[in-house]
């Protein structure tokens, strides 16, 4: 048994290392420890601290975008809304510009169509006078020959013959008027 109970006192609990390994584990996590405080800590300290600083910069410069770009949104939309009443405005004027040219265009036409028709009256009235008075020289011509047929002798003369046919003339237009 002296055998056994010497295995048995060297083999100890698995789960509890032996106290000199704790120690020397100790110090060794201790001495990997402070190195790591003393020379690594502060390098990630630094460069947490960098992008802290970055995305909070970041953010700020995003914020004073956002304003700015709302800023350049209100003047585009204060420039698109006056752009659109000066359209307004300008469609007003043209269309008021467009009634005043329509309207001086028809008292234009008004005037010229009058015109055209004064002057159609009296192109009428003057080829109704040379009309009047071509008749009345041929009227009296056959008028004078036929009477010198019926009567047999000659009524040349010209004095005579436009006096007698003159005459004649407005006997028949007085009678013409009194029926109408």
């Amino acid at each position: 048994m002296n055998a056994l109970q010497l295995a048995a006192e060297e083999i100890q609990n698995p789960l509890l290392p032996a106290i000199p390994e704790i120690v020397i584990g100790l110090i060794a996590f201790a001495i990997v420890f402070g190195f790591l405080a003393k020379k690594l800590l502060p390098n990630i300290e630094k460069v947490l601290e960098e992008r802290r600083e970055a995305i909070e910069g970041g953010i700020e410069k995003a914020d004073a975008a956002q304003t700015e770009a709302q800023s350049v949104l209100e003047q585009y939309k204060a420039q698109l809304a006056e752009a659109r009443h000066e359209a307004a405005r300008l469609r007003q004027e043209a269309q008021e510009q467009g009634a005043v040219i329509i309207q001086e265009m028809r008292a234009e036409g008004q005037r010229q169509r009058e015109e055209i028709i004064a002057a159609g009256h009296a192109q009428i009235e003057a080829d109704r006078k040379a009309a009047a008075s071509a008749l009345r020289q041929d009227v009296g011509t056959l008028a004078t020959a036929l009477a010198g047929k019926l009567v047999g002798e000659s009524l040349e003369d010209h004095a005579r013959q436009s006096g007698t046919v003159d005459r004649f003339l407005d006997e028949l237009e007085a009678k013409a008027e009194a029926v109408r």
